[in-house]
This record gives C-alpha cells, structure tokens and sequence, in this order.
C-alpha cells in the first residue's frame, strides 16, 4: 500500500460504566464527525492525500477488539464507508473494568501492522471513567510519545466531574497532544467533531514546522 499522511486509531471505551445506549451514542457521534466536510478535507489534504484509520473497543484487562480494521481514507466514498462502518460496529468486548494502559498497549499493536508508512500517528482515547485495572497508562504513554506517537483524550464527564485533569496527567502525550471534554453522550458528536478538527490543525502546524 502506498505511504499516507496519519495513521488514526479511534479508541472506544466500553467498560461497564457505558450503557449499550451510550455506546450507540458515542459510535454515531464518531461518526457523525468523520462525515464532516471539513473532516474529510482535512483527512485528504496532506502531501500524500490520504491517512489510514481503525476503530478499537476496549474495556478491562484483556478485554480489547479491532473493531474496523486499517482503512485508507482517499475521498469521500471512502471515509463514508468507514463511517458506517463506524456507526454501525458491534459491542464486542464485555464491559468490564477501564484498562487505559491495556488499550493503549492493544493500540500499540495494532500501529505494528498498520499496512503503510505515516509521517504521524495519534490515538484518540474516549472515555468516561479513569484508569482503575491492568497496566498504569502513564509509562505506556511515556514510550509511545518518545516514539513520536500523539495520545489524545476526549473526556465524557457525566460520572466524573475530574476525569479531564486525570487524562492530562495520566494518558494524553506525545507531539502536540490535548484532551477535549463533553459533559454527556449528547454532546458527544459536536466535541469529536471538535476534537478531530483540532488534530487536523496540528498536523498541518506540524507538516509546516518538519525541516525539509
């Protein structure tokens, strides 16, 4: 496969705290938000015009599933597709306890057989609890950010009012990182929408700031 611009893992949390009405909510708010114009412009708009994304459902220890595996992204025909895609993915993992360390490390591995070369690659960790099973997130963050990996967060507050100071300090890193926060699954599409558009931003910031 030809190289493209961003490799893109969407990392869905479907620990017991989120409802299958929740998780329904937060699969079309995603995308919702990848059928956006501006979202695909900016999708399509590098060097190379393409970027490659995959969705992962994750939950406690051992408890992590490829859901929509690596899909180039060319035009609109195809990020529709993997937007329904998307949408229409199955609850597979069981819900269990929040094993961010475990889904990051599950997005580790999927990001060794993606199947061409990015100049970036960032996760996108959405979530409504903190860390509390398996592996601690903080050191796996740190190795994948040394690596030029992005971890970014987007929050879901309706159980905790905090969660956005644990994703700062616990989950997001790596070049140009930041967490969002929506207060409930209602608002859920209008911040990924949000969230994707500022990943976007920076990776054009950062395409212009690499030496020649």
């Amino acid at each position: 496969m030809e190289p493209a611009d961003l490799a893109l893992i969407l990392a869905l949390d479907c620990s017991a705290s989120v409802t299958f009405e929740e998780f329904g909510l937060m699969a079309g708010g995603c995308a919702a938000a990848l059928r956006d114009p501006d979202v695909l412009a900016g999708l399509t708009a590098g060097p190379r015009h393409a970027s490659l994304c995959a969705l992962l459902l994750w939950s406690g220890h051992g408890a992590q599933d490829v859901s929509v595996g690596w899909t180039r992204l060319e035009n609109a025909a195809d990020l529709h597709q993997f937007a329904d895609d998307v949408e229409n993915t199955p609850r597979l993992v069981r819900a269990g306890a929040t094993a961010i360390g475990e889904a990051l490390l599950a997005c580790e591995a999927l990001f060794a057989i993606q199947p061409a070369a990015t100049q970036r690659q960032v996760i996108d960790v959405v979530g409504d609890g903190r860390s509390n099973e398996g592996a601690s997130p903080g050191p796996v963050r740190d190795r994948l950010a040394e690596a030029g990996i992005t971890i970014n967060g987007l929050c879901v507050l309706h159980e905790e009012p905090d969660l956005l100071d644990s994703y700062q300090r616990e989950v997001i890193g790596g070049p140009s990182a930041f967490a969002l926060q929506c207060q409930d699954y209602a608002g859920f599409a209008d911040a990924m929408r949000q969230k994707l558009a500022q990943e976007i931003a920076n990776a054009v910031t950062l395409r212009r700031a690499a030496p020649a």
